[in-house]
């Protein structure tokens, strides 16, 4: 159902059971899967792609260019995925051709109230960015993390998966997997063993990853150190905590 108030550009691609609510504005090279709801006084600029059962509150502005000064209004995208809850008043850009001209974000994931999703930047699955979490440009989130409320993260930062950051915490480095940060600058608490319970780690899994956290910040090895010893664990669920470390380019927080 399409409100009579709404605007929605021609050349924009609407699936199945599409809801686009009063005032809401979709742009040219919209494309929008079976499902999804638009809510009131929304706007969706393109080139967008949004999945299926996607829902979108009101006030939230997605698609648009990017606010960055190098941008000259260059063709880039914005991929949304399928399940995803984007709440009110929430901003998402579109890429830019310094990167890959895309931002991304994948499936499942909760976006509340006033986040704002910058150009180039890659959210994962399962994610839950709550109220006034800001992603800098080029900023990557892995499946599962968790980011509390007003929580800043600088460009180019890596969040890795199953990672959570307590409320107010400003990120200006990599967090690596399964770690809680905390503060301004954000720093490594522990690790977020609560929530890996509730995703099916094992008991021995998440000592392992203890292990390996005590490693990389408890035992006062260099990090090129830390990674040997826990490559020596031989747990296959420490693989991508070691490859995230390894390939960090900000380095991790310390």
């Amino acid at each position: 159902m399409i409100h009579s108030t709404a605007i929605v550009d021609k050349s924009a691609k609407l699936g199945t059971n599409v809801e686009i609510g009063p005032y809401s504005i979709i742009g040219a090279d919209v494309e929008i899967g079976d499902g999804t709801v638009i809510g009131p006084h929304v706007v969706v600029k393109g080139p967008t792609t949004l999945g299926k059962n996607n829902r979108i509150f009101q006030f939230s502005s997605v698609g648009e260019d990017c606010q960055d000064k190098k941008y000259a209004g260059e063709p880039t995208r914005l991929v949304i995925g399928d399940n995803n809850i984007i709440r009110e008043c929430v901003t998402i850009h579109r890429g830019t051709v310094q990167d890959q001209g895309l931002t991304q974000i994948g499936d499942d994931n909760l976006l509340m109230a006033y986040v704002h999703v910058a150009h180039d930047c890659m959210v994962g699955d399962h994610v839950i960015l709550a109220n006034n979490t800001s992603l800098a440009g080029h900023v990557h989130v892995g499946d599962w993390a968790i980011l509390g409320g007003f929580t800043g993260v600088h460009q180019f930062c890596h969040i890795g998966a199953h990672a959570f950051t307590a409320v107010n915490s400003v990120v200006v480095q990599d967090v690596p997997p399964y770690v809680m940060a905390q503060g301004h600058n954000a720093v490594p608490r522990t690790i977020n063993s609560e929530g890996l319970k509730r995703r099916g780690f094992t008991s021995e899994q998440i000592l392992n990853i203890k292990r390996a956290f005590k490693l990389l910040y408890r035992q006062g090895l260099t990090v090129t150190e830390a990674v040997s010893q826990m490559q020596e664990l031989n747990a296959a669920e420490l693989g991508p905590l070691i490859e995230f470390v390894q390939q960090s380019r900000r380095g991790i927080i310390r």
